[in-house]
């Protein structure tokens, strides 16, 4: 008698590998020419890739918080990189474990507090920052601020090593072990439970420096941005590019930057490798389905632009794979527009775990299969922040983005929104938000973006929430709560071949 789905469901495990700042282009799967991800292309010619899956924020923390929950930021209330997300509020490995899967996670996850678990069973390695906001930060020794938007990012850039490397090493290594020892366990009969295994990714993140053996693969391969800024740029695209300080990023830093960045992806690629090398050695693959994705994009030079905190796609759009033998096909790809919130809805579904009860997300599953199901292509990400990040030009924003059908509009408050056909102009080079001929459609993407979103209200609440991690910050400084899971780096982890800066 054949399986039904639900029996097919319960027989299933789960692999999430999940990056970090991973510029969904930049893969051999994605269409890009040079790179080498042979693992990724290999992933995506064994399952279905998505072509338009958006984040819900353009930046770590309120992504990552985003997809846990399900919820959009504004919702949950985390905008920023120290905010810390409400305990009671369910996430979806909590899902899986209400359906007695065992969850596990190994390496990043970029969540803030006391909570370093939220909701896994286990969890390996871990973040290599601390746990709490308002404590010293990781010391990235020689290469100081080039993990963030700073200019030095830029300048500090080429071949050498960062301490992202090295932590992703140790959870790949560890992941193979994981996965060893629950095949292992399974063949033995001590546990015969279903798993959900997360691998968190710190590559390929700034800071733009890679292996010297891989930097050096790319040399003369990668070529400069094919995009320049617009003739007519956004004012407030302006003022980000002025305050950090890129309006004149010379051509050698540019080139070093992105051919770091690409011998990083190579790096990521062979870690994910190994990683599902290990689930097929171990004879766990034929029953588990793999998913890839990341958190947000990387913009590397493109307009002029650096890391994300945009809306432009190479910043707020990521890579997704799916992978499930025997249930999904095999090298096809997918148009619907997605986002990480349908990720999280999609391993719930199918893990036969109960649905998160708030969640904006859809299973993907009927599309992955290729059914003609109804589906709405429409994503919304946001990009709030305070004054108080040093990188932040001490301006507060609130702005949120709607990807509906062909269209994307941004809305930037205290700014003109932007408005692109994305059918007609990819690249999103040619602002429609002025044109007469085009006011309808302005007018109704508007109408949704701030129909359940009110940046004056969201100011209120990020005011509010500042002066408490204001207070828990100084209480952090001087009690210096224990981290609970933390991988250390140390200064010497991060070196830089001066003869190539």
């Amino acid at each position: 008698m054949p399986e039904t789905e639900a029996q097919a469901a319960d027989a299933t495990n789960l692999l999430f590998l999940f990056s970090d700042q991973h510029a969904q282009r930049v893969a051999g799967c994605f269409g890009d020419p040079v790179v080498e991800t042979p693992n990724l292309d290999g992933l995506a010619a064994d399952g279905v890739t998505f072509d338009n899956c958006y984040t819900p924020s353009p930046i770590c923390v309120p992504a990552r918080m985003a997809m846990l929950t399900g919820l959009h930021p504004h919702q949950q209330s985390c905008w920023t990189n120290d905010d810390v997300l409400n305990p009671e509020q369910p996430t979806w490995p909590q899902a899986l474990g209400a359906a007695d899967v065992h969850t596990a996670l190994i390496g990043r996850m970029h969540a803030m507090g006391a909570d370093q678990l939220r909701g896994y069973a286990e969890r390996e390695v871990g973040d290599h920052s601390p746990n709490w906001p308002g404590v010293p930060r990781h010391d990235m020794g020689v290469l100081d601020k080039t993990n963030d938007p700073h200019r030095e990012s830029l300048e500090r850039s080429g071949a050498g090593q960062n301490a992202y490397q090295v932590l992703d090493e140790a959870a790949a290594d560890a992941a193979v072990a994981w996965l060893q020892r629950w095949a292992a366990s399974d063949r033995d009969g001590t546990d015969r439970r279903r798993f959900a295994l997360t691998v968190g990714f710190m590559l390929p993140h700034a800071p733009f420096v890679a292996w010297p053996d891989d930097y050096a693969r790319y040399e003369g391969r990668v070529p400069p941005p094919r995009l320049a800024p617009p003739a007519h740029e956004h004012p407030w695209i302006a003022w980000w590019r002025q305050a950090r300080n890129i309006t004149d990023v010379s051509h050698g830093s540019i080139i070093r930057a992105r051919q770091a960045y690409y011998a990083l992806v190579m790096h990521l690629d062979r870690l994910i490798g190994k990683v599902i090398s290990a689930l097929h050695k171990t004879g766990l693959s034929d029953n588990t389905i793999i998913v890839y994705s990341s958190d947000h994009g990387e913009q590397i030079g493109e307009r002029g632009l650096w890391w994300k905190h945009t809306f432009y796609d190479d910043s707020v759009k990521v890579p997704l794979i799916l992978s499930w033998p025997g249930r999904l096909p095999k090298g096809e790809r997918r148009e619907q527009v997605v986002t990480l919130h349908d990720v999280a809805a999609t391993m719930t579904d199918a893990m036969g775990a109960p649905a998160l009860p708030d969640s904006n997300g859809r299973s993907l599953l009927s599309v992955a299969e290729g059914r003609n199901d109804a589906w709405v292509d429409c994503a919304y990400s946001e990009y709030c922040t305070d004054a108080v990040p040093d990188w932040t030009g001490s301006m507060a924003v609130r702005q949120r983005m709607l990807r509906s059908g062909r269209w994307k509009l941004i809305d930037y408050h205290g700014y003109a929104p932007q408005l692109f056909d994305l059918e007609t102009d990819p690249d999103e080079m040619h602002d429609l938000a002025n044109s007469p001929a085009h006011a309808s459609v302005r007018q109704d993407l508007q109408g949704q973006v701030r129909a359940t979103w009110d940046p004056d209200m969201i100011q209120a609440t990020m005011e509010r929430r500042r002066r408490n991690k204001d207070l828990q910050a100084a209480w952090a400084r001087n009690v210096r709560p224990r981290d609970t899971i933390r991988f250390q780096t140390t200064p010497d982890m991060n070196w830089l071949d001066e003869s190539e800066s």
